[in-house]
This record gives C-alpha cells, sequence and structure tokens, in this order.
C-alpha cells in the first residue's frame, strides 16, 4: 500500500555538479508482500523491505528493513516489531470476498450517515451554511 505523496527511487538520478549528467548506477527497490510505505516517505535506491513492514509517515529508508516491523524517522529506525500471533489481513483479503467488501462499506456508511435524517436533509436546503 501506499500513502499520498510516498516516493521510491532506483537512482541517484544526476550528479552534484552536472545536474544534467546522470551519476552511479541504478539498484533495485524491493518490495515484499503487504509493505504499507506512509505519507510522503522516502526509499532510497538498493532498498528492501520485508514482509508485511509498515514505513511511517516522512520516513526516510536508506537500509534495508526486515519483515515484520514499524520504521520511522530519517534515517528510518525500527520503532516496533508486530506481533507474530495477530492475523495480519493485507488489501488482497479484504477485495479477495465481494459480499464482505460490500458489507464492510455499507457498515462504514452507516456509521459516517448516523446523524442524517429527512428534517436535518430539508434544513439544509433552506438553511445551507447553518451548523448540521
Amino acid at each position: 500500500m501506499f500513502a499520498n505523496s510516498a516516493y521510491i527511487s532506483d537512482s541517484d538520478w544526476h550528479g552534484i555538479y552536472d545536474r544534467a549528467l546522470p551519476v552511479g548506477k541504478s539498484k533495485q527497490v524491493t518490495l515484499h508482500d503487504n509493505v504499507w510505505i506512509g505519507d510522503g516517505a522516502i526509499v532510497s535506491k538498493g532498498v528492501t523491505i520485508g514482509e508485511n513492514s509498515i514505513v511511517g509517515a516522512r520516513t526516510v529508508v536508506i537500509k534495508d528493513v526486515p519483515a515484520n516491523v514499524i520504521v520511522a524517522g530519517n534515517p528510518a529506525k525500527i520503532i516496533k516489531e508486530l506481533d507474530s500471533k495477530e492475523k495480519i489481513i493485507s488489501r488482497a483479503d479484504m477485495f479477495s470476498s465481494p459480499k464482505e467488501l460490500d458489507d464492510l462499506y455499507l457498515e462504514i456508511d452507516r456509521i459516517s450517515l448516523k446523524q442524517n435524517s429527512l428534517f436535518r436533509w430539508i434544513k439544509s436546503k433552506f438553511y445551507p451554511s447553518s451548523d448540521q
């Protein structure tokens, strides 16, 4: 999973003095199953991130991350190890059952729209800027 503005690069892209000249060699970035890259995180070339690991928001990853950990900071440091006894549900798991996914979204709608009523809708038509 990739959050907003996550950035992964397999290259240094340009030199320090001649910024039109590519430098160095590209190195593969490897993301194992069920990795979550947080908002605005940066993953540098040559890095491998292990299965189920989470990269926190704004984290800068310059070294490999083992499986089943949460890393955060600049540079990334392990801040928590995931409990191996807990079942980790991936996005792929979530989308594997259309019926369960539909039920989930209906429940989210029920929670989100709990305050809605016919009266509140009518009020919004006559007083659209008033606090609901």
